[in-house]
């Protein structure tokens, strides 16, 4: 059975890091352009600094970090912030390979929409590359709706991001 949790305490931030660079691992598997993607936009040293301050811009009531788990085993985990008054993000959402298809990313997913509605938030907005077409089913299924961009996508990225919003 998947469970998920807020991560608070030092062990439980430290497995979501753990989950957050395996899934930068994950992305780089993807084509060249999509590794070049990552590679430019979280460069190691941009990407080790997010993960030690995990918890700056992911903190109640501005936004939460969830872990799953499995049999007491981290499996996934995501994130949420505030984007703007009203509005969240969801970022980082990951399940290993042995929790796909366990229910896990739904688990986690519910988890932050949730938590969104219980902070207050009235949208959710998140992105997601083309590659992951699971992830893209899963949102849509939840009832998040394509949209165009809500940021200034780089060029370098143009065309191979999808965009979605949820009206709370």
């Amino acid at each position: 059975m998947i469970k998920v949790i807020d991560a608070t305490t030092a062990e439980q931030l430290d497995a979501v890091r753990q989950l957050c660079w395996a899934y930068r691992d994950f992305l780089l598997t993807f084509d060249a352009e999509n590794a070049r993607i990552i590679r430019t936009f979280y460069p190691h040293d941009v990407y080790a600094d997010l993960m030690e301050n995990l918890t700056r811009d992911s903190a109640p009531p501005h936004g939460s970090v969830k872990l799953a788990l499995k049999d007491g085993e981290s499996v996934g985990c995501g994130m949420s912030r505030t984007l703007e008054p009203g509005v969240a993000e969801i970022k980082r959402v990951y399940v290993t390979d042995a929790a796909r298809g366990t229910g896990a990313g739904r688990a986690i997913m519910t988890a932050l929409i949730d938590q969104c509605r219980a902070d207050g938030f009235e949208m959710i907005r998140m992105d997601t590359g083309k590659p992951l077409k699971a992830a893209t089913q899963l949102y849509l299924s939840l009832g998040f709706e394509l949209r165009g961009p809500y940021y200034d996508v780089p060029e370098i990225a143009d065309g191979l991001l999808l965009f979605f919003e949820m009206r709370l």
